[in-house]
């Protein structure tokens, strides 16, 4: 069985993922932290993520050990660059193969991203379109972020999203969108608990 998850930053779709893997017994990938890899290579080695050529280095050098330091790639400014490393298409290109294969290895596996539903798995068994408007989103941010950085504001985080959100709706490739038979979950007004049964619900009614 794969599920798709897709929604924009800090939706909650990641944490939804998680459980919903644990819940069915299937494997978990969250595709953002492999954009996220790219981008704290590119900045390790000296580099910068609005090179195209370093991007695709250090996507095509990419491997699994690059995913296990969450701290690092969660970090402040994060997000930012693995969001214009995510708009180049040779990177998805580079990554799209990692994702298929890993969505295809039994028994399954709950992908959430950007665009699963539309691109990486659209013979996904449940797609998932999981979305909260940008203030509920920032607030969730800031409280993780804030815990780490006491000097970031909930409107940088907000702008942050907001800039986010444009560059990821408006990419020429695999731009963030619901697929056309993706289930809409809005979590604005739910908490983890009523966001966990609901997608559960949808994905025992598929």
């Amino acid at each position: 069985m794969i599920v798709a998850i897709d929604g924009p930053a800090a939706s909650g779709k990641g944490t939804l993922a998680r459980r919903l893997a644990g819940h069915f017994g299937l494997r978990h990938l969250d595709t953002g932290m492999l954009y996220r890899a790219v981008a704290r290579a590119v900045l390790d080695a000296g580099g910068d993520v609005e090179n195209p050529d370093a991007r695709l280095a250090a996507a095509r050098s990419l491997d699994a050990g690059q995913l296990k330091d969450e701290a690092s790639l969660r970090g402040a400014g994060m997000g930012e660059a693995a969001s214009i490393v995510a708009a180049d298409p040779a990177v998805r290109d580079a990554m799209l193969a990692f994702q298929r294969a890993f969505a295809k290895t039994p028994p399954g596996a709950v992908l959430d991203g950007r665009d699963i539903g539309s691109v990486v798995c659209p013979d996904a068994d449940t797609k998932i379109f999981v979305t909260a408007s940008p203030e509920a989103r920032a607030t969730r941010r800031y409280k993780e972020l804030a815990a780490r950085d006491g000097e970031i504001t909930y409107q940088q985080v907000l702008d942050d999203i907001r800039r986010r959100d444009a560059r990821d709706s408006s990419r020429a490739v695999a731009p963030l969108k619901p697929a056309e038979d993706a289930h809409l979950l809005d979590t604005t007004e739910l908490d983890i608990e009523a966001a966990f049964w609901a997608a559960v619900d949808l994905i025992s009614g598929s």
